[in-house]
Formats: structure tokens, C-alpha cells, sequence
């Protein structure tokens, strides 16, 4: 249950006009299956898309969501497993960690915000390396005007993409306070003046990977991004590779006329990680050559050590564009001999450089 799947199954939602619950984990202590930030969404028929645990709390989640739903309110609910108590209520879950999470009851008459633009942040074409959107989500207040469950979306430069506040001088007093705004992961903040209680949480888009080389032993990497939820692209000049096999789990199939349209034909500064693996010396070296000084979380190329070295060595000619950034052989040492584990250990090395 991806990120991907929350925002098609939004969508799906939507298209019916009835309200939907954000349910949200804020807190959390001890051992517990998501962290702050993670994310669910329930429907007034009691279906939800996501996981908060694993799967042992999203039933309990939904039959409290009605209540949110009639009364179109916000809800903050604690889920303490810690000790036996939860066996009480029929949980059992034996966790050993407490959760807290906020419901949102978000309706068609309010755009289902801030469901609506987070997910349009989620789904933009770049992750960008200058910085992320910002969401703010109060979840206690002191303090006049501010209530639980009121958001801030923020871009890099703290511009307003979104805002439940009817008063500027309340989206001013949170931009004003730098400590809300610096956090790279999901932590709850409390202002330096302890009036308010805040959720900062950091909105990543989904990750884009960028696959040069439509040979067989790149279905397993497509098949298995898309269990990942991410969006892939696949790019080859050679027609008959895209002929004989199943790319369906692409989001994105591009054929060349020649390895040299890559940077004209790609928006190659728009993906986190890309795998150059042509399979042939010449391919590699012209697809490298047009991704040497795209800013790139993860870039790899498929083979051994000595082949990547020929590569840099005609490329770089001494300038080290592509020595430091080049990874080769691919993916994790677990001893992959097969396209599936391949494609296993070079995910979670990719995963390891975009989180």
C-alpha cells in the first residue's frame, strides 16, 4: 500500500462527492509499524487505503472515522499497546508502542483539502535537491485562532500553497517560527512559547527512476518499483526490445531514434535515480555522457568494475565528473545471481541514497 495507491484511490474517492477521513500518525513511542507523518484515508463506507500498523488497528481506525464523518470534525486518538490494557478493548495487539494520530473529516465543499494539494505535491515531476514542501498540521493550541487539525503548506521558499486560515497574520506566526520549517523527517514541534503543538512534516514526492536498456533483466527493476509505488521510465533505441516484452508496469516507455535524443527526448534533471544498462559499450558511454552533470540522487550502471572504469575514463578525461558519482557494480551485497535479486539489491541501494 504505497503512496501511489493513496492518490489513485483519493481520486476514485472523489469522484463520488462524499467525505473522507485523514488519518494521520503524529506520535509515536516504542516499537511501532509507521512513524510520524504516515498517512491513511478512509471512506464513509468504512474502506480505507494505507497502513498505520500493520493491519491490526486500520478496522478500529475506520469504525471511529464515522463519528468524524457525521460530525465533520477533528479527532486526536491514541492507540497505547505498551501493556495489556489494549486487550480490553478487543485490540490484543501486543506491540509493545504507543501511537497517536489525528482524524480530518475532509468534504467536496472544501476540496478535500489538504488532502487534495498534498497529493498534487506528492505527484509533481521532481523531488528537486534545494529542498521540500512543508506541511503544518496544528495538533493542540493554547493559543487564540489556531485549532486542532488546521494545515500550512509551504514550498521551498515558504511561498503558500495551501492554507485552512482565514487570517494572514496566523500563517505569518507559523513562518515565523524557523523551528517548524527545518526538520528533513515527520516530528511533532511544540512553539518556543509551548502556546501551539505542531506536526512538520516534510512532503516527498514519489520517487522517479529512469531506466536506460529494455533487455529482459530490466522487467524484474520495473516490476519491482511498482510494487514500490514508484514511477518508472524506460528508454531504448531499439525497437524490437520493446516488441518482445511486457513493459505494462512502466509508467513511461520511450523509444529513440538514437541514444544521443536521451537529453533532448528525457527531462533528465526530473528523476531521482537512474540504471544505465544498454548493455552495449557505446549506448552506455553516450547515455553517461548526457547525465554527467545532472544532479542525480543515485546514478548506476549495469556490469563489472573494470567495464565502468572504461566508461568513466572515456568520458571524464581527467575531470572526475563521473568518478564520484558513477556506481558500479549495482545494488547491495547479498550475493545476487539472478535479474530478480539484481534487481532486489540495486532497489534497496537506491532506496538507501533517496531516503
Amino acid at each position: 500500500m504505497t503512496i501511489k495507491n493513496i492518490i489513485e484511490t483519493f481520486d476514485i474517492w472523489k469522484e463520488k462527492e462524499n467525505p473522507v477521513v485523514l488519518a494521520t500518525v503524529y506520535e509515536t513511542s516504542g516499537s511501532t509499524y509507521s512513524k510520524a507523518g504516515q498517512r491513511i484515508i478512509i471512506n464513509s463506507e468504512g474502506d480505507y487505503q494505507g497502513l498505520v500498523s500493520g493491519g491490526c488497528l486500520e478496522g478500529d481506525i475506520a469504525e471511529r472515522s464515522n463519528s468524524v464523518i457525521k460530525e465533520n470534525k477533528t479527532e486526536v486518538i491514541t492507540y497505547d499497546m505498551r501493556d495489556d490494557a489494549d486487550d480490553i478493548f478487543g485490540l490484543g495487539v501486543g506491540c509493545n508502542g504507543l501511537l497517536r494520530i489525528i482524524l480530518q473529516s475532509l468534504t467536496p465543499e472544501k476540496n478535500y483539502e489538504p488532502l487534495n494539494t498534498i497529493n498534487k505535491v506528492l505527484y509533481q515531476e521532481s523531488r528537486g535537491h534545494d529542498g521540500l514542501v512543508k506541511l503544518l498540521t496544528i495538533i493542540n493550541s493554547s493559543k487564540k485562532g489556531f485549532f486542532p487539525g488546521d494545515n500550512l503548506i509551504l514550498d521551498k521558499n515558504s511561498e503558500i500553497l495551501y492554507s485552512s486560515f482565514s487570517e494572514h497574520s496566523k500563517e505569518k506566526y507559523l513562518i515565523e517560527h524557523e523551528e517548524f520549517l527545518l526538520e528533513e523527517k515527520s516530528i511533532l514541534k511544540n512553539s518556543n512559547s509551548n502556546e501551539i503543538s505542531v506536526l512538520c512534516t516534510p512532503l516527498v514526492p514519489i520517487p522517479k527512476l529512469l531506466i536506460l536498456g529494455a533487455g529482459l533483466d530490466s522487467l524484474p527493476i520495473i516490476d519491482m518499483a511498482s510494487i514500490l509505488g514508484w514511477r518508472t521510465t524506460v528508454v531504448d533505441h531499439r525497437p524490437a526490445y520493446f516488441e518482445k516484452n511486457n513493459f505494462s508496469n512502466a509508467e513511461e516507455i520511450l523509444l529513440l531514434s538514437s541514444p544521443k535524443e536521451l537529453s533532448k527526448k528525457c527531462k533528465l534533471g526530473l528523476f531521482d535515480a537512474v540504471v544505465v544498462m544498454s548493455h552495449h559499450l557505446e549506448s552506455d558511454r553516450i547515455y553517461l555522457d548526457q547525465l554527467k552533470d545532472i544532479q542525480l540522487s543515485y546514478l548506476g550502471v549495469l556490469g563489472p568494475s573494470d567495464r565502468k572504469n572504461r566508461l568513466i575514463e572515456s568520458i571524464d578525461k581527467g575531470k572526475d565528473n563521473l568518478k564520484n558519482k558513477l556506481k558500479g557494480p549495482v545494488g547491495l551485497s547479498i550475493g545476487a545471481n539472478s535479474p530478480e535479486t539484481i534487481a532486489l539489491s540495486l532497489l534497496a541501494e537506491i532506496y538507501t541514497k533517496i531516503n
